[in-house]
């Protein structure tokens, strides 16, 4: 099993950052892939980006692509989630996720964190 604990979310304004950071416990060792994804009120639970571990390789979803980065830290089992230049449609509860494989679709995530609430207001 592997357990995954998120912090960082908060309030922030329009054009702020926030780092969101995810720290990885238990069966580590079998970590591929760690990822994160947001689920805005309303809406189905979407892919933000991913990071490979062993190699660094990162991807993201288009519409933070230039906002968004994704970094790890294998020493730490942790990683992090840089957002700079907040929107309003940004808000969103963000999940932290990790898998034993490469992808972009929820359900190749085996497990989850309990998710950290992410708000942009205007």
């Amino acid at each position: 099993q592997v357990q995954l604990d998120e912090s960082g979310g908060g309030l922030v304004q329009a054009g702020g950052s926030l780092r969101l950071s995810c720290v990885a416990s238990g069966r580590t060792f079998t970590i591929y892939a760690m990822g994160w994804f947001r689920q805005a009120p309303g809406k189905e639970r979407e892919f933000v980006a991913a990071i490979r571990r062993r190699d660094g390789h990162t991807t993201n979803e288009d519409s933070v692509k230039g906002r968004f980065t994704i970094s790890g830290d294998n020493a730490k089992n942790t990683i992090y989630l840089q957002m700079n230049n907040l929107k309003p449609e940004d808000t969103a509860v963000y999940f932290c996720a990790a898998g034993m494989g490469w992808a972009t679709r929820s359900s190749a995530y085996a497990y989850w964190g309990q998710g950290t609430q992410v708000t942009v207001s205007s």
